[in-house]
């Protein structure tokens, strides 16, 4: 087997860099008690702040319990408890944060942040105003977003081509997805495939008839799956348009939500995934990273579904660049996008060709590396860049910006890492229908959330910016989407070859014809911040398994050991001054077989 390991020494001094904490025993109680605090809420204490702060408690497992009589008996409102998680969400005094977080049954405290949609206006010509504080081509504070959606409206046609999967062969059949969002609009692009419709905004869990009333939830649901039964000869059906939905509202009609209702959507989907059929929960929103993963409530929630074979996909984030200087910024991705077992997906525009040579990531597009663990994010890019889907008409985004609206007015055009995300999640689902036939599923197993995202990662295209550099793997991640590669690969997977063995029935030639090229897959796992180049796919690695939390230590087939230790940083700039880093790397790969161009 030939597999080739390369770190990527990287550090970015804002991201993961400390202050010494002194070692006297009074400095060191107070700073375990100020570093139990997520950084929202010590700048909150440290402004002075005395309202009250709206907070994810996280506590030892047997200590919720009295955790909770304590906060009831000051007087504190306990608004949700998180069972999955060890956690209670309640509103504490400001003034008692420091109070609650030296209580040794208290692992730590998050603010329950606001999340918002990753989906912008796609206004042709126009620019979405707003700011994004850039410092040395790191993106700082994350403020309102300012990115321009300019260029040219995405054909679903030709989006379904340039994926290579414009196609009937596979449409999502027996594939339930999750869609954590505002909603869904009912009609007949959803019609009988609404699974179950709940509630989950302010603490809520009502089973309730889909509505959608500010139009992200279900422009991202026709985007995985719409049917185009509302457009002529269903020319704008989504990606998977077979799939089952099962609609989980987080988002008002502002599109805005709570941390804590986005985790018991989670934990409800990893609940019912068997009573309601999930195999993918696709979040197209998030909140900046206040803290580290291993402490972040979103992302704890996020690897438990993960764990318990759930395929979480989630948006990288609109977080890339800075509208005033028009710098592109490092550092940008979102919670959960920051997850490790998360799909985590940026965007790229297609300039509604179906070729790939003209495609460029978005400038909105966030980059890596995450904040404080420093992992390379997003894990692929996916077209997001003005795609057509079905619009929830009565939606606050439709009502108010009828510029929204496509050629047939039943659907409109958004812009995001949130529709990266949901061709994505459409695109997972068609592979998984593809490896169950090949497998004779259930009696067979259904590929885990690690093998999809291997897969995905593996089958990945090049993607080149207007000097004709490869994009470096903080922006790309593994490539660009390849939902043709991912469906031959995925094929060919035996799902029940005994760990440690050959699992491929065939050898997929590793390239696929789009638009009249052949393009080699990059044939790229990045496992944490290492990457891994060759045929390490072919075998059903341990890594697979969805009880290992991605780019945690592992045996390679016993020839590679790479965990944590190996996770060291040591150049703040080399991302930012070297735009030819793809080009280095690109070098490094194993050479695929040549690129042949035939004529379209």
């Amino acid at each position: 087997m030939s597999t080739r390991v390369r770190s990527l020494c990287l550090v970015v001094a804002v991201v993961v860099g400390f202050a010494t904490i002194e070692t006297t025993t009074t400095a060191a109680s107070a700073a375990r008690k100020h570093l139990r605090l997520d950084t929202s809420l010590r700048a909150a204490i440290e402004s002075g702040a005395h309202d009250a702060q709206r907070v994810i408690i996280r506590v030892r497992p047997d200590a919720r319990a009295a955790v909770r009589r304590s906060l009831a008996a000051h007087g504190d409102a306990v608004l949700a408890e998180h069972e999955s998680i060890d956690a209670i969400t309640a509103v504490v005094g400001a003034d008692e944060l420091e109070a609650l977080a030296s209580d040794d049954a208290v692992v730590g405290i998050s603010q329950d942040a606001v999340v918002r949609p990753h989906g912008l206006l796609g206004l042709v010509g126009g620019v979405v105003g707003g700011v994004v504080n850039v410092v040395g081509n790191v993106v700082g504070i994350l403020l309102p977003n300012g990115a321009d959606t300019s260029g040219p409206v995405v054909a679903p046609a030709v989006l379904r081509q340039t994926l290579g999967v414009d196609s009937t062969s596979w449409a999502g059949r027996g594939v339930g997805v999750a869609v954590i969002d505002s909603g869904l609009e009912m009609s007949s692009e959803f019609s009988n495939r609404i699974t179950a419709s709940y509630d989950f905004r302010n603490g809520a869990s009502l089973s309730i008839a889909p509505t959608d009333e500010y139009g992200h939830g279900t422009h991202v649901a026709g985007t995985i799956g719409g049917s185009g039964a509302l457009s002529y000869n269903a020319a704008y059906h989504g990606l998977a348009p077979k799939v089952k939905f099962v609609v989980l509202k987080v988002l008002d009609g502002t599109g805005a939500g709570f941390t804590s209702d986005v985790i018991r959507a989670i934990d409800f989907a990893v609940a019912n995934k068997s009573a309601l059929g999930i195999d993918i929960i696709n979040l197209s929103l998030g909140h900046p990273i206040y803290e580290p993963a291993a402490t972040d409530p979103l992302v704890q929630a996020v690897e438990r579904a993960t764990r318990a074979g759930v395929i979480v996909v989630a948006a990288a984030g609109n977080y890339g660049k800075n509208p005033t200087t028009g710098a592109t910024g490092y550092g940008g991705i979102t919670s959960p996008g920051n997850a490790p077992s998360a799909i985590t997906v940026g965007a790229v525009k297609i300039q509604n060709t179906v070729p790939r040579d003209d495609d460029r990531i978005a400038d909105y597009s966030s980059a890596g590396p995450t904040w404080y663990d420093a992992f390379v994010k997003p894990d692929v890019v996916s077209p997001g860049h003005n795609i057509i889907a079905a619009a929830a008409k009565k939606g606050y985004l439709y009502q108010t910006y009828p510029q929204l609206k496509a050629d047939d007015a039943d659907y409109m055009l958004l812009s995001g890492t949130s529709m990266a995300t949901a061709v994505t999640t459409g695109s997972i689902a068609l592979l998984l229908e593809a490896n169950r036939s090949a497998n004779g599923y259930p009696a067979r197993p259904s590929l885990t959330p690690n093998a999809v995202k291997a897969i995905l990662q593996h089958t990945a295209l090049s993607i080149h910016d207007d000097a004709g550099l490869e994009y470096d793997p903080l922006r790309e991640g593994a490539g660009s989407l390849n939902a043709n590669g991912a469906i031959d690969l995925g094929r060919a997977v035996d799902t029940s070859a005994p760990t440690g063995t050959l699992w491929l029935t065939s050898s997929p030639s590793p390239w696929t014809k789009i638009g009249g090229d052949y393009l080699s897959w990059n044939q790229t796992v990045i496992w944490g911040s290492t990457v891994i180049w060759g045929s390490t796919v072919t075998v059903n690695q341990p890594a697979w398994a969805s009880t290992v939390i991605w780019g945690s230590q592992v045996s390679w087939s016993n020839t590679v050991i790479w965990g944590s230790s190996n996770l060291v940083w040591t150049d703040p700039q080399s991302w930012v001054r070297r735009r030819s880093a793809g080009r280095v790397l690109a070098a490094a790969r194993p050479q695929p077989a040549p690129s042949t161009r035939t004529a379209s």
